[in-house]
């Protein structure tokens, strides 16, 4: 299947997800499975390897836990708590006056693109802020775009804490830091990761081309199998 045939399929896909009943979009489903599975369509890859065993086979690099509170007041667990879904990671600020309200719009397009379906994939934006970002503030911000509080989740924490899971679990930024007071992430990266926690693909999250790659790689990520083979 080429290029333009792709992302015919994918256009689809979405489009069927987010207007038309469900029977048809598991149509669509079993179409994509089809493409997969004869070799048309490839899954996303593995990102960030972190060895390479005596076999050559290469060991991908698997996101740990963080907990942090989202904008209902609740501390919540990423891996635990959303371990039947992929998720997609933002970053951002509430005071932000430049990206982040892009970032933030084009985060509701995937919402929106997958509300019927939305037991694929949890959106989650961290703040970068959190010493102004309190849950109340992120309530307010969340409630400005209109979002599902079930499945799109606003949060904040220990700085240090997020600063090193952006860093060093999700690689946003290769500017070196402690998560201190001078300690500042801003980035436009989004990630996807899916159901066992390993990084299958970073977006322009100022990019609608990209937005749109990352709802077709959730959707192909949603027909994995479990223990499918890292190459």
């Amino acid at each position: 299947m080429n290029n333009k045939n792709k992302s015919k399929t994918f256009i689809l896909g979405l489009t069927v997800a987010a207007l038309l009943p469900l029977s048809f979009y598991f149509i669509v489903v079993w179409m994509v499975k089809r493409d997969v599975k004869s070799g048309k369509i490839h899954m996303p890859h593995y990102y960030v390897a972190d060895s390479v065993t005596k076999n050559n086979d290469t060991l991908f690099h698997k996101v740990t836990d963080i907990e942090l509170t989202n904008q209902l007041g609740q501390v919540i667990s990423v891996n635990k708590d959303l371990k039947s879904k992929c998720v997609v990671i933002d970053f951002f600020f509430v005071n932000c006056p430049t990206i982040c309200p892009r970032l933030t719009a084009n985060m509701k397009l995937l919402e929106r693109a997958f509300k019927k379906n939305d037991t694929m994939v949890q959106l989650l934006s961290i703040t970068v802020n959190p010493g102004h970002d309190s849950f109340p503030v992120l309530r307010s911000y969340a409630d400005r775009f209109d979002v599902n509080h079930d499945n799109w989740w606003f949060l904040t924490g220990n700085k240090k804490t997020i600063y090193d899971y952006a860093r060093n679990q999700l690689f946003v930024s290769l500017q070196p830091g402690d998560g201190g007071p001078d300690d500042f992430i801003h980035t436009q990266k989004l990630v996807l990761l899916d159901r066992n926690r390993y990084i299958r693909g970073y977006y322009d999250g100022l990019d609608s081309a990209d937005i749109k790659r990352c709802a077709d790689d959730i959707i192909l990520l949603s027909l994995e199998r479990p223990k499918m083979k890292k190459h």
